[in-house]
């Protein structure tokens, strides 16, 4: 079954001179429990992407007459105001670039949680705090830091407190933009394994949005290509990596830090 289902999206922002075309014509699903990737370089149109599935655009973007955007068969392009409210969070989660930082540096972790829950599900602080106990424990953080401040914990501990917000509801897809940047490769790797247990587990999708192919490969089901706002290549990870078709695709490859190889030349020779 699909969880996702985007067809003939096409997004543009609104210029008093000119429009900018930031998405084009972009068709994809996301199975499931599949970790899909979407990579490309920085300006192609993924954050753009993600944002409109969460219809979390403001003017000047504006999504195009006969784009669909569908969660398990529901139009996300027809739900009004409430029905949106609702849909955030419970049907669709996203954790922003820089996420680590998007936490409120005035408000304890636990503070944080109850936000979310009491706004979309009513819950009561002791409830809350309970919830938020058993959400902390499944990204490996005691409960006893349900009483610190974002600025006490570490850079990878926040980034997997976001992650945890994220899940409070138990989203059908969550949707991770550069989730992992501003951390070593080693918190990287670490986040990214947790995730794929919880996707395992819990039997959400993800759609994983990144420049860096080589991170994404070693994750993801399947990987779309984006370039300038258009897909063009989709495939299963390893075919990417293994037999990529697009030039752009080889070109992205190409442009990857290889642990093996000749040694480079000493300066001017």
């Amino acid at each position: 079954m699909t969880t996702l289902s985007i067809r003939n999206l096409s997004i543009d922002y609104i210029g008093p001179r000119s429009d900018f075309h930031a998405v084009k014509d972009v068709s994809f699903d996301v199975g499931r429990g599949e970790f899909f990737g979407l990579a490309g370089e920085s300006g192609c149109g993924k954050s753009t992407i993600a944002f409109a599935i969460s219809r979390l655009h403001r003017p000047p973007a504006l999504i195009r007459k006969g784009s669909q955007i569908l969660i398990e068969g529901r139009d996300v392009m027809a739900l009004d105001d409430r029905a949106l409210r609702d849909f955030r969070w419970r049907e669709v989660a996203m954790v922003f670039q820089s996420a680590m930082n998007s936490l409120n540096p005035v408000l304890t972790i636990v503070d944080q949680f109850y936000d979310v829950l009491k706004t979309h599900a009513g819950m009561s602080r002791d409830q809350a705090r309970a919830r938020a106990a058993e959400l902390l424990a499944l990204v490996d953080i005691p409960a006893h830091r349900l009483d610190a401040y974002p600025h006490q914990c570490s850079g990878g501990m926040r980034q997997r407190i976001v992650i945890a917000i994220c899940l409070s509801l138990n989203p059908k897809l969550l949707i991770m933009d550069e989730p992992t940047t501003a951390l070593d490769v080693v918190v990287q790797h670490e986040i990214l394994q947790r995730i794929n247990k919880l996707r395992k587990d819990l039997g959400f999708s993800v759609l994983f949005i990144t420049h860096d192919l080589g991170l994404m490969v070693q994750v993801s089901d399947r990987i779309g290509i984006m370039l300038e706002g258009e897909l063009v290549e989709v495939g299963e990870a390893q075919s990417i990596y293994r037999n990529p078709q697009h030039d752009y695709t080889k070109r992205l490859w190409a442009a990857m830090p290889r642990l093996h190889g000749a040694r480079l030349q000493e300066a001017g020779r």
